[in-house]
This record gives structure tokens, C-alpha cells and sequence, in this order.
């Protein structure tokens, strides 16, 4: 099973860009377009959050635009801390699980050979990720109806402690209490999120966590504490999660990192 996990699109009303320098209605096309030319194509596309840069009407009917002349094909999204969850509830209220919960995005995909946990942790009106004891409750439901299926998580904050310093500042607030809900179902072999812009991997108990970078603008590196944050243009990217039946629970997942961008090549290996 592949699994296609683009992230952080940020996307704008037409003919606008964010943070006045990221054309990222042309990233999110040329993104689309790379996945709509995979082959083998992938079972499943994931939009893990920040699908928008302002949660505006105008962006989600961009989005949708973008969407139908490119991929044709369902994709499953979460809201990011960009996101309104209200709006996008309105303006994509057609796609798969968006309007499933009453009240938060999040739902679960039944209907191939891993399942996968499409979780809300958006807190609206702030930068921050938190679940609250109402959205932990529902995982906690959701995981333990199907204790025996290989499982991926999918959210927008991540879990664990990156050593970036203002995106850690704005990461899930309650990660310990999410850890220490997942250590109770091991079936959990992968969580994937994004916010960070960057490729960046960790551990939530027993599980792998994978942070896509994102398929327009990345965040730019640093372990400074006093910095503050800014982006780069280093190359969109996203990634590609393959689940293998009969590899061990520990080692069914690889992922990914495929950029958006072509570049030269490819030249055969060939001895002078």
C-alpha cells in the first residue's frame, strides 16, 4: 500500500502569495501535478494540514480549483493551525471525512490494508496543536475498536521535541499525555505530521514520527534559541509511505522524500 502525505500548502487566493514571496498556489499545483504523475499511483493522498495560509473562503475554493484540474482523484485532509476549521468544513465539505465528526476534522480510513487516523489537533485562533480530553477520548475509542490492524496516524503538530526552538514552542501541547496513549496500542506502526517545514524524523512510544517537509516553502534550520523563525526556498518536497505486509511490525513502513522539482537525469551507472 502507498500512501502520499503532502503537507503545509498554504494556499492563497488567486493570484496572491504568502508571506509576500511564496507563490504557493503555483507550489500546490506543480505538487498535485507531481502526484498525479506517479506510477504506480498511490492508494491514498494525505493533506496533513495548513492547506491554507489564512483559513479564508477564497483559499479553500482555490484549493478545490487547483485540485479538480490536477489530481482528479480523492484526497484526505486535516486542518493545520493556519486552517478554520469552520470554513473548511464549508468550502470542502464534498471531500472524504470532512464533515464526519461534529465537531472537529478527524475520522478514520477503513477501506484498504492499513488504517489510517486522519486527527484533528488544531486549537483554533492560535499557533499551537492540543487534543483536549475530548479528542484524546476519541482516539483512544477509535484505536481500541480495531486493536489488531496496522495503523498510521496522521496530524498536523507533532509530538516529540524537534531541537528547532520556535516551532517546538508552537508544537502538540499535550504530547505526553497523547505518548502515553499510544504506548497502549501498539498497533500503531507510523504517525505522520507536518507544521515544521522540514524533514524531520522522531518517536512517540513504540511508533515512528515522520514530518514532511512541505511542497512549497521549509522553515529555515536552526538549533538557535533566540532565533526567529523565517523561510527558504530549499527544494518542495513530500513523502512517500509504503507499508509492506509480512515485514514485522516494527518494519513495515518506509518512507520517502521525493521533490516536487525535476532535476538532470537520470544517467546510467557506467565504468570508464
Amino acid at each position: 500500500m502507498l500512501i502520499c502525505q503532502l503537507t503545509d500548502l498554504h494556499v492563497r487566493p488567486r493570484g496572491l502569495a504568502a508571506n509576500r514571496v511564496s507563490e504557493t498556489n503555483m507550489f500546490t499545483e506543480r505538487a498535485f501535478n507531481a502526484v498525479a504523475a506517479l506510477t504506480p499511483a498511490p492508494d491514498l493522498i494525505l493533506l496533513t494540514g495548513d492547506l491554507t495560509e489564512s483559513g479564508k473562503p477564497a483559499e479553500y475554493q482555490n484549493l478545490a480549483a487547483i485540485h479538480r484540474r490536477t489530481l482528479r482523484r480523492p484526497v484526505h485532509a486535516i486542518p493545520g493551525n493556519h486552517d478554520n476549521r469552520a470554513i473548511l468544513r464549508a468550502e470542502l465539505a464534498d471531500w472524504p471525512g470532512i464533515v464526519a465528526h461534529s465537531d472537529y476534522i478527524q475520522y478514520a480510513i477503513e477501506d484498504h490494508s492499513v488504517r489510517v487516523i486522519m486527527l484533528d489537533t488544531l486549537v483554533q485562533g492560535f499557533s499551537h496543536g492540543e487534543l483536549g480530553a475530548d479528542r484524546l477520548a476519541w482516539l483512544e475509542a477509535t484505536l481500541a475498536a480495531q486493536p489488531e490492524r496496522p495503523t498510521l496516524v496522521a496530524m498536523h503538530h507533532p509530538p516529540f521535541v524537534t531541537a528547532i526552538p520556535h516551532m517546538d514552542r508552537i508544537a502538540l501541547r499535550d504530547a505526553d499525555a497523547f505518548t502515553a496513549l499510544i504506548a497502549r496500542h501498539r498497533q500503531v506502526q507510523r504517525i505522520v505530521c507536518g507544521h515544521h517545514h522540514r524533514s524531520i524524523f522522531g518517536t512517540c512510544a513504540h511508533a515512528v514520527v515522520s514530518i514532511s517537509p512541505s511542497i512549497a516553502h521549509q522553515v529555515a534550520w536552526t538549533f538557535d534559541n533566540d532565533a526567529e523563525g523565517a523561510l527558504n526556498f530549499e527544494p518542495p518536497a513530500f513523502h512517500l509511505h509504503l507499508w509492506q505486509a509480512g515485514h514485522g511490525p516494527s518494519h513495515s513502513i518506509v518512507s520517502h522524500t521525493l521533490y516536487v522539482e525535476s532535476f538532470p537525469g537520470p544517467f546510467p551507472f557506467l565504468s570508464a
